[in-house]
């Protein structure tokens, strides 16, 4: 939970618009709210409500027109295309949909890819990415390639892959979108852990009612406009 005064991301009056040929449609109007240090917050909304958007902005994959948008204390919204780069692998870790592994590479290669980036030796590295796949579960997967790897598997990689450079947030874009109940729980409860064991920030976007109730805090979008908190 959060634990310090300082919120982690601080959003003040951010709008987001996209041009589509001729016109300019807006995607995010006037949104402003903090996430607090160490908080578990879910983004839900229907298709098209902007949450993906918002999620994008605040891992510095996109750039907002104009407002307030401070993660870590840094002032994202001014940093050239150059330094958001560096800024993003620095402090981002990210969880897709899909996995986004490499298929030619075996599960501890995939989760020693950021690290590659780092001044880190081998004996060091391999440390770090067997005990990043013991926590997710997968210390008898490390050789396997992702088509040998259940879909629940597969994020379960994606996930020791975010996590392995210590990231100050992770964010999760629909991470339980292409699994079953039952993985769905379980990559749901690594998640928690993440939060609650090693006080990760996590930002996670769903559809998923279920998958929401693992957050502490939900907000939803509506065509571009976030709720009144509760």
């Amino acid at each position: 939970m959060g634990n310090s005064s300082e919120p982690i991301v601080h959003i003040k009056h951010l709008t987001k618009s996209y041009r589509r040929g001729e016109q300019t449609v807006p995607v995010l109007t006037d949104i402003t709210f903090d996430i607090p240090t160490g908080e578990f917050i879910a983004l839900m909304g229907p298709s098209g409500s902007g949450k993906s958007t918002l999620l994008n902005l605040i891992a510095g994959i996109d750039k907002p027109d104009s407002g307030t948008l401070e993660v870590g204390g840094t002032n994202i919204a001014i940093l050239s295309e150059g330094e958001l780069a560096d800024w993003r692998a620095a402090n981002i870790g990210f969880i897709f949909q899909f996995y986004n592994l490499m298929p030619v590479l075996t599960a501890f290669e995939n989760v020693e890819l950021p690290l590659l980036l780092t001044p880190l030796s081998f004996k060091e590295r391999q440390e770090r990415v067997e005990l990043a796949l013991v926590m997710v579960g997968l210390s008898d997967r490390m050789e396997h390639y992702p088509s040998e790897l259940s879909g629940g598997q597969q994020q379960r990689v994606a996930i020791a892959r975010a996590f392995i450079s210590d990231p100050v947030i992770l964010v999760a874009d629909e991470p339980t979108g292409d699994l079953d109940r039952t993985s769905a729980g379980e990559i749901l409860a690594i998640l928690d852990r993440l939060n609650q064991e090693m006080e990760k920030t996590i930002i996670m976007v769903t559809h998923d009612p279920h998958a929401a109730k693992t957050a502490h805090i939900i907000r939803h979008l509506e065509k571009g406009e976030l709720d009144v908190e509760n």
